[in-house]
């Protein structure tokens, strides 16, 4: 646990707000729906025109629900909750995916900019320790435009990217400075495993390269003296049956190329969901034995800071190995 100092408890975005900066990303970002290239299947349609690619987003947020979240790691959801906004629709499907009504069948609506800038303004009303966006990699621009409205009227709690890493390299730049904590999953070594099981292409070296520059922008996870994670990165990995995720390969990839300081949280909760049945054996849930085994090749690979929820408990805890 590192205490947080003065500057580092300000949120980014704030610093970039009253320099003009942010301003500039927006309009930056918003040029990316024209021949969009948000994220990194480059769908070259013009979503400020109402054109729809793979998402099957426009030009403005897709927002499914919005609250106070206390089922997210320790130092996210703190004792007042996260503030997450769960963006609807994707670039990836996942035939397994939990959130499937979200993700693939779309519920939500659009909302204004305005709009969204209220949900966050109400979070931090609320007392959320933080603004959570779920999913945003296809509406970085509109997410963008909301917060510069939220923070012209008064927004400062941490930003979090919750996020597949399914992410265009040129979006995260813009987020430079904007976003506090990244809290991105690392699903598959193998991209064959990618495309049959989320039907998307060249998912390790794409996510590999998120996460770095991820790392590159806010470093190794920054808990203050509260408990509450302030800046950095938290990677998540969801184990599959039979080993389908690649986990040892994820594991040193984090270990050599991102950090041994990685905070990882080691998820164990996979149950088939959506058409995961039609695809064994993600036809079941993991074993112990396959999450130990997930487990012990973290600590094998020299990660240092393990954390893991168990189920239905409000009880976590770090390892530091």
């Amino acid at each position: 646990m590192v205490k947080a100092s003065d500057k580092e408890l300000q949120a980014s975005y704030c610093r970039l707000l009253e320099s003009g900066v942010l301003a500039e990303r927006v309009a930056q970002a918003r040029e990316r729906l024209r021949r969009c290239h948000v994220c990194p299947r480059h769908c070259a349609i013009d979503r400020l025109e109402g054109d729809l690619g793979f998402c099957l987003v426009g030009a403005k947020p897709f927002v499914s629900s919005h609250g106070p979240h206390h089922g997210e790691e320790a130092p996210l959801r703190g004792w007042k909750g996260s503030g997450t906004i769960f963006f609807a629709s994707c670039n990836l499907r996942c035939v397994y995916c939990q959130n499937y009504e979200i993700s693939q069948l779309r519920e939500g609506r659009e909302v204004s900019t305005q709009e969204l800038a209220q949900m966050m303004l109400s979070l931090q009303e609320q007392g959320c320790h933080n603004i959570n966006l779920v999913t945003p990699s296809h509406q970085v621009p509109q997410i963008l435009e909301g917060l510069l409205l939220a923070a012209q009227r008064g927004l400062q709690i941490p930003l979090v990217y919750n996020t597949s890493s399914y992410d265009e390299l040129e979006t995260l730049r813009l987020l430079d400075g904007i976003v506090d904590i990244y809290l991105p999953d690392f699903k598959y070594a193998d991209a064959e495993a990618g495309l049959k099981y989320s039907k998307v292409p060249g998912y390790p070296e794409i996510a590999k390269a998120a996460i770095k520059e991820m790392h590159r922008q806010t470093g190794d996870l920054v808990i203050d003296e509260r408990g509450l994670a302030v800046r950095g990165v938290l990677v998540r990995h969801l184990v599959l049956p039979e080993g389908l995720a690649g986990t040892p390969a994820i594991m040193r990839i984090l270990a050599e190329d991102i950090s041994k300081n990685t905070y990882l949280n080691i998820m164990d909760q996979y149950r088939p969901c959506w058409k995961a049945f039609n695809y064994p054996p993600l036809d079941r849930p993991i074993t112990k034995e396959e999450f130990a085994e997930a487990v012990e090749t973290a600590k094998a690979a020299g990660l240092h800071h393990l954390h893991h929820e168990r189920p239905g408990s409000a009880i976590s805890w770090i390892a530091e190995v």
